[in-house]
């Protein structure tokens, strides 16, 4: 493939983001926030966040109650919790500023292998092999000739994605990301306006479905939804009895084994035969 077509129709597309013009700190905090959750629910959030909280330091004196509530509806608030925590381990030991080195990154609450390279990436300009969904697909599809990758990457893939990394590395991570999300999307991509389409190994194969069926994530009546429930209930109140959550579900058995895992996880707490957000 030519990667300077990716380059150039990068410079062409790219959307205004305002994490790509912000500190190492709030490229961080995008990325925690990106896990799992869609760019434009990310936004209003994001911004929220960056004026309450610009540094490390000052997330680092928030309650967690504070934390979760400004967490707002993105889902998975324990993130809001790991990002919480490394906020207050980068303060301490990283004189406030986000570390480099990819081993130090790792070495924080919530940060995988996948968050340090693209914080690495995108906050400091290395060359880091970032392996997103959107970045993951583009490559399936154009080189392998599949409609979707894998469930995770193989050794064989990585060390084949790390080949192609051009002299502009960061670029590229952030260049094959932006392609992946606006033209190669997961359904319905936008092949007539690809400049690559003429090298794509899955439209030369004439689109082959994938043999694996992609499952839709169900949330309707699932434990994840009720958790979210429960959470989005005590945002709006300072705390609440069993008796009044039940009331917000169909299940009385699923809300008491989600107050079990909410105050395993951190997130709630009791307060004599009530619950609030954890402080």
């Amino acid at each position: 493939m030519r990667q300077e077509i990716v380059l150039a129709w990068f410079d062409q597309n790219k959307r205004d983001l305002p994490w790509r013009r912000s500190t190492p700190w709030g490229v961080m905090v995008s990325e925690f926030m990106l896990q799992q959750t869609p760019v434009n629910r990310v936004l209003p959030i994001w911004e929220q966040w960056i004026i309450r909280w610009p540094t490390p330091a000052e997330l680092a004196t928030a309650k967690r109650s504070q934390v979760i509530t400004e967490w707002g509806r993105l889902g998975y608030p324990r993130r809001a919790l790991r990002l919480h925590e490394s906020a207050a381990i980068i303060a301490r030991d990283f004189d406030n500023k986000v570390p480099e080195s990819l081993a130090e990154l790792r070495s924080l609450p919530g940060v995988g292998e996948y968050t340090a390279a693209a914080i690495a990436a995108f906050a400091f300009g290395h060359s880091t092999l970032v392996l997103d969904v959107n970045i993951r697909r583009l490559f399936a599809r154009l080189i392998d000739g599949v409609q979707y990758p894998t469930t995770s990457p193989s050794k064989l893939e990585r060390e084949l994605r790390l080949s192609l990394i051009p002299t502009e590395g960061a670029k590229w991570a952030a260049a094959t990301m932006e392609f992946g999300a606006l033209l190669c999307t997961s359904q319905n991509p936008n092949c007539a306006a690809c400049p690559l389409k003429r090298q794509c190994c899955w439209r030369r194969a004439g689109y082959p479905k994938s043999e694996i069926p992609r499952k839709g994530q169900n949330w309707a009546g699932t434990d994840r939804q009720c958790r979210g429930t429960i959470v989005q209930a005590l945002r709006e109140n300072k705390k609440l009895s069993q008796k009044k959550l039940e009331a917000l579900w169909h299940d009385n058995s699923q809300i008491e084994k989600a107050l079990k895992t909410l105050i395993a996880d951190g997130l709630i707490e009791t307060i004599g035969k009530s619950f609030q957000l954890a402080n």
